[in-house]
């Protein structure tokens, strides 16, 4: 079984950064694509980014694009989500997933609270 684990949440003033991490363990690990989701309250999940984990192309919803950052050391089985100009719409539950397409996720963290607030 794979298991992802997500780091780095926090709170945040508006126009701050933060950098969130997501490592993966357990057998062995391949996914054809990693993203990150959100959940804001009252909302539903909703796509934020993903990477192509071979070839590191990258795919950021409108929302997030210019401000946002993907990327992945497959060394370490672990993707990063840079987050820079965080505005308080974006306060949600980050979670990180990992599947077989860019459809199709099987694995997902526990999520980790990012909260943009003054």
């Amino acid at each position: 079984q794979v298991q992802l684990v997500e780091s780095g949440g926090g709170l945040v003033q508006p126009g701050g950064s933060l950098r969130l991490s997501c490592t993966a363990s357990g057998r062995t690990f391949n996914p054809y694509s990693m993203a990150w989701f959100r959940q804001a309250p009252g909302k539903e999940r909703e796509f934020v980014s993903r990477i192509i984990r071979s070839s590191g192309s990258t795919y950021h919803a409108n929302s997030v694009k210019g401000r946002f950052t993907i990327s992945r050391d497959n060394a370490k089985n672990t993707v990063y989500l840079q987050m820079n100009s965080l505005k308080p719409e974006d306060t949600a539950v980050y979670y990180c997933a990992a599947g077989r397409s860019v459809q199709v996720y099987d694995y997902w963290g526990q999520g980790t609270q990012v909260t943009v607030s003054s």
